[in-house]
């Protein structure tokens, strides 16, 4: 991370803290619904099948940028199927640092090749061993390391929703952030139980275990792109939600925190480990903060 980029979101989180403001920092654009996979936790793919056209995407980017937005995400469904008028996800990845957000992300199921040396960060869905990934998202895991290890940089990072199904394959997924080329960490989330898939959640018993999984490897090396001492509240949670500081746009409509709001009494049950520790940053908390400093310069 540049040094005026660092001095920016300091700058803005001492605000936001001094002031209580609720003015965003990070948004979402959902590209698209459509996906090539219908994994069994998985809530949000193919319901329009819709490709966004390339224009308004570009507008709703120029919106969120006016919005005061400085990192921004592409989405879907799989976002490596979008196209439009000529252009792919990687146009639309240099066209967003050409408009000035500092920090710009991908999210991809991975069963594309991944050429996109511009996004800082390739969230890449792996959601366990080969035998549980595969249970859980189709015969998909050789495909995804295969294209790992054919990638034009060295910026992805796992991504993985722990639930009942793999809730065991933990360590092994760290294990295998630090020891695959390419990869330069993982960021966990625990499932989040929309109705049609209430039966993956976790026990608060079977969060705290995976969260000592998850530490035990984080003392051993292993590179974890998560805030160690929001996993209290993660296992309990309460945390605050929603998150004001961050938006999701799809399709024009702007909804605050995540398409789960809308949900009743999802909220509550939010598995998503940004979330608690955005509204954790932002409330002030200072032992995150400074955690949440040495990761991100590490990692970002």
């Amino acid at each position: 991370m540049k040094i005026r980029d660092f001095l920016y979101f300091a700058g803005f989180g001492i605000k936001t803290v001094l002031c209580k403001s609720k003015k965003p920092i990070l948004g979402t654009v959902i590209v698209t619904d459509r996906c090539n996979l219908k994994c069994k936790h998985c809530s949000v793919n193919n319901i329009t099948s819709v490709i966004h056209p390339y224009r308004q995407i570009k507008e709703e980017m120029k919106q969120l940028y006016d919005m005061g937005i400085r990192i921004l995400f592409f989405c879907g469904g799989e976002t490596f199927l979008w196209e439009d008028s000529g252009k792919t996800l990687r146009d639309l990845v240099i066209e967003a640092k050409q408009m000035g957000f500092l920090i710009v992300n991908v999210v991809t199921n991975g069963t594309h090749p991944i050429d996109l040396p511009e996004a800082d960060l390739i969230l890449l869905s792996l959601d366990g061993d080969r035998e549980r990934h595969n249970l859980i998202r189709g015969d998909t895991y050789d495909t995804i390391m295969q294209n790992i290890a054919k990638a034009t940089a060295d910026n992805i990072c796992f991504y993985m929703a722990i639930n009942q199904i793999n809730k065991g394959a933990v360590k092994e997924v760290c294990a295998l952030a630090r020891d695959t080329a390419n990869v330069r960490a993982v960021s966990f989330n625990f499932h989040t139980p929309y109705p049609d898939t209430a039966e993956l959640a976790l026990s608060r018993e079977e969060k705290a275990q995976c969260c000592r999984d998850i530490e035990q490897m984080m003392k051993e090396g292993a590179p974890v792109f998560n805030l160690r001492r929001t996993f209290p509240y993660l296992i309990n949670n309460t945390f605050p939600t929603p998150c004001y500081q961050c938006v999701v746009m799809e399709n024009g409509k702007l909804s605050t925190c995540g398409r789960c709001i809308e949900v009743p009494g999802l909220c509550e049950k939010c598995g998503y480990f940004f979330v608690a520790e955005y509204t954790l940053i932002f409330s002030g908390k200072l032992s995150i903060v400074a955690e949440m400093l040495r990761t991100y310069l590490k990692y970002i």
